[in-house]
């Protein structure tokens, strides 16, 4: 098995959402982008939440607009020994330090898990910070999350109370 390593957080002092996935997948580690696989529904969601185009822009641009919404990525795993891009095939892997991120961000109201491995190991790390900010769990923009589009979107909407 290989060892796979999570991006840098992108978050800065107005982050008031942060949504963490579980570890970045082959395209994504390919081409040094969160959620890079053309079929994760990732951009779509998070663009109709916003209301903006996010899967028309090119990376960087798509960064600034969730920084200009408010909006922080990160993964829980740090590091991991995955085969594919499954999140049912990590093994042994080192959690990010999520406790130090979120006391990082003054503004942070909002925690958002995308997918049930990104809330179950979150949900281990943030233990003590469950009571401070607002936990959500999303169904997983993968597509290996086989949810319909229009299921998944109804969820991830829920973000948008929190957006200025």
């Amino acid at each position: 098995m290989t060892l796979k390593r999570c991006f840098p957080p992108v978050v800065d002092a107005g982050t008031r959402i942060l949504v963490l996935g579980s570890l970045p997948g082959e395209a994504s580690l390919a081409q040094s982008q969160y959620y890079a696989h053309r079929q994760n529904q990732f951009w779509r969601l998070t663009g109709e939440v916003l209301g903006e185009d996010l899967v028309h822009m090119d990376y960087a641009a798509r960064l600034q607009t969730l920084l200009a919404h408010h909006v922080g990525l990160w993964d829980v795993v740090a590091q991991a020994k995955r085969e594919g891009s499954l999140d049912s095939n990590i093994r042994g892997h080192a959690g990010n330090d999520l406790a130090g991120l979120v006391e990082s961000l003054p503004k942070l109201e909002v925690i958002a898990f995308n997918g049930g491995t990104a809330g179950r190991i979150g949900m281990k790390a943030l233990a003590q910070h469950g009571d401070r900010h607002r936990i959500i769990r999303l169904p997983s923009s993968s597509p290996a999350h086989t949810l319909a589009y229009a299921e998944k979107l109804r969820a991830w909407q829920q973000l948008g109370v929190w957006l200025s």
